[in-house]
């Protein structure tokens, strides 16, 4: 089959590797459409310790099942599947209680398993019986079927920001994330949400999802502003989904007191160290949160509001390649020419 590999730091080649070697506890998956993630990106750039090239990665994915060994029961040939990233060992107490995206191992597919960037597939044991592993109906395309995985990750993060109605959340990032957010935060009972982002190309794309106030970070001061669309009280809830630790100072100084942050987006190792004073923190009484990654229960729940229609994806798929031009895709992706980037392996 043809993949596209990862054979070294920033080398990655469209060539033909080994079909995948089917046993009786695994499935095989044919891959109708990956996206590639700003994880990907960094993956290629810069690595990650638990990806050994030459390696296929991409875990945003979606497909047909074609075959399944005699022991497989969850899934059957013919079914549509979204395949997500974390895997939970199944063992740690952090697995066995709902929570394997802190797992130790922290098992992920486009990691240590073979990724989506290829045509076809393999789910073993551990994927299917642990894993993000989710049928669709074919009211949902593929192309947005695969994006359920990072609309996962965004459940998580607000989920851990305890919102609630009637909360004001500020979304700092207009990536497709942070698009995400907008609608979910609706969905959870947001009343006012206040979307930032410093470029101002993106902020425009983003209007599409109709947040009550935009703010182009790079001409407004943006703690002000926000502090003066909330009464002066800051808003509830502040998502960080950028990877800007000026972004993260800045949340926890206009989040209002008992409001929550969460730091989505994660920095490079090469920023400088956020700096914050602890007695803000102390005197507003915040709770100040990370999130990375999901559980299989948010990846269902994420196919479940994209067949609802609740979460609207679609508008955020704005470039499409053929597996042959996954470089091509990636630097689409790289360039910020557009907002999500979809490979088709069999286009």
């Amino acid at each position: 089959m043809k993949a596209g590999v990862l054979e070294e730091l920033g080398k990655l080649v469209y060539r033909e590797v080994e079909d995948p070697q089917m046993d009786d506890d695994s499935a095989l998956l044919k891959v109708e459409a990956v996206a590639v993630c700003g994880s990907d990106i960094r993956i290629f750039r810069h690595g990650n310790p638990r990806v050994k090239p030459p390696a296929v990665i991409g875990h945003e994915t979606a497909g047909t099942v074609l075959e399944v060994g005699k022991n497989v029961t969850r899934l059957k040939p013919g079914d549509r599947v979204a395949v997500g990233a974390d895997v939970p060992c199944g063992q740690c107490h952090w697995c066995r209680n709902g929570l394997g995206n802190n797992c130790a191992i922290n098992y992920a597919v486009g990691y240590q398993f073979p990724g989506g960037f290829a045509q076809y597939m393999k789910l073993p044991r551990l994927v299917l019986e642990e894993g993000p592993v989710t049928r669709f109906s074919a009211r949902l395309s593929f192309d947005v079927a695969a994006l359920a995985e990072p609309l996962a990750c965004a459940i998580n993060g607000l989920e851990l920001v305890n919102m609630s109605l009637g909360k004001t959340v500020v979304i700092i990032g207009l990536g497709p994330v942070g698009c995400m957010l907008i609608d979910l935060a609706r969905l959870m009972g947001a009343t006012k949400v206040i979307a930032a982002q410093r470029s101002r190309r993106r902020l425009e794309m983003a209007r599409f999802y109709e947040a009550d106030v935009y703010i182009a970070t790079e001409e407004e001061d943006l703690v002000a502003r926000c502090r003066e669309e909330t009464g002066g009280e800051g808003p509830d809830v502040v998502i960080t989904a950028c990877a800007s630790v000026e972004a993260h100072e800045q949340a926890v100084e206009m989040v209002a007191h008992r409001g929550y942050v969460n730091l989505f987006g994660g920095l490079g190792k090469h920023v400088r160290p956020m700096s914050v004073l602890s007695n803000t923190i102390h005197y507003k009484e915040c709770f100040v949160t990370g999130s990375h990654g999901s559980v299989p229960r948010h990846h269902e729940l994420a196919i479940q509001l994209l067949e609802k229609g609740l979460v609207r994806v679609e508008p955020l798929i704005t470039h499409h390649f053929p597996l042959s031009q996954i470089r091509e895709a990636f630097a689409a992706m790289e360039n910020k020419e557009g907002m999500k980037v979809i490979v088709h392996p069999h286009g």
